[in-house]
């Protein structure tokens, strides 16, 4: 499926400093937006976000 980021406010961590990292977009409904920092118009993931969600409380896991 395709989603339309159009719109999409990219935020990186705060963490990232000046390093290479992904972005996400959170703020449209019914999609999280992952991309590249170093590719800002090349391609972007789409995740649900449940999936997003279930995601971060894994990478958060020790």
């Amino acid at each position: 499926m395709v989603h339309d980021l159009t719109g999409a406010d990219w935020r990186k961590s705060t963490r990232s400093g000046s390093g290479e990292c992904v972005e996400v977009a959170a703020n449209l409904p019914g999609v999280v937006g992952v991309r590249d920092s170093k590719d800002v118009t090349g391609p972007a993931l789409a995740f649900s976000p449940s999936a997003w969600c279930a995601f971060i409380a894994e990478a958060k896991r020790p």
